[in-house]
């Protein structure tokens, strides 16, 4: 079973703890490429349109004559190799959307957190109950960043909380480069872009292993 740091308010040093079976996951990096792909085609609207040569509001009358010019036949100024004319193969605006199944989102999850572990982009903390200011949380944020990443500047944490401390939220809304998610709706795409991911501890009681994606 995975080792990963555990953060704490009260002391600089990180120490560990294992990590559970159902949020390490399991490798499946086709699937995790799919999920990602689904939930970037969802993000547009996909409605772009254009018109063909027979929407077009131009003259249909014949430019010159059939013979004697050199050119070739055209009999319509709405032909799609001329200016102001259609567009051949354009858009349609039908937008064709793309879904996953629950069970396919939570092994997307799984192997994002899998592939997330590998990579020592995973931590946790159990001080969210006793921050009440902004400075305390920034204060964490600064040693997890230590702890983590040597301090680095360009960094970028996601803060995985339970649904008993996302109150705790707005602490963490005016500190830069810091993302906030909550664990039952955290999915694939989120947690793969997401930096660095820092578990509430109360994630991995068994009554919020149980909320993730697909249960």
């Amino acid at each position: 079973m995975s080792k990963i740091n555990l953060y704490s308010l009260k002391s600089d040093k990180a120490s560990q703890i294992s990590v559970p079976k159902e949020i390490a996951g399991e490798e499946n990096t086709a699937l995790l490429a799919q999920a990602i792909h689904v939930y970037r085609d969802r993000q547009h609207a996909g409605v772009s349109r254009v018109k063909t040569r027979g929407e077009i509001a131009r003259t249909t009358k014949k430019w010159f004559k059939q013979k004697g010019t050199g050119n070739a036949r055209h009999g319509a100024r709405s032909a799609p190799i001329f200016v102001g004319g259609g567009v051949a193969h354009g858009p349609k605006g039908i937008k064709r959307v793309l879904t996953l199944s629950k069970k396919m989102k939570k092994k997307a999850l799984s192997a994002a957190l899998y592939y997330k572990l590998g990579k020592g982009q995973v931590s946790a903390f159990n001080s969210t109950g006793a921050l009440t200011k902004t400075k305390e949380a920034k204060e964490l944020v600064e040693n997890i960043v230590k702890g983590e990443l040597g301090g680095r500047k360009k960094y970028k944490l996601t803060f995985v909380l339970s649904p008993e401390t996302m109150k705790s939220s707005r602490l963490f809304r005016n500190i830069e480069n810091v993302n906030i998610a909550v664990y039952g709706n955290l999915n694939s795409y989120g947690a793969y872009f997401g930096g660095n991911l820092i578990f509430d501890m109360a994630n991995f009681e068994e009554k919020n292993t149980k909320k993730a994606i697909g249960k």
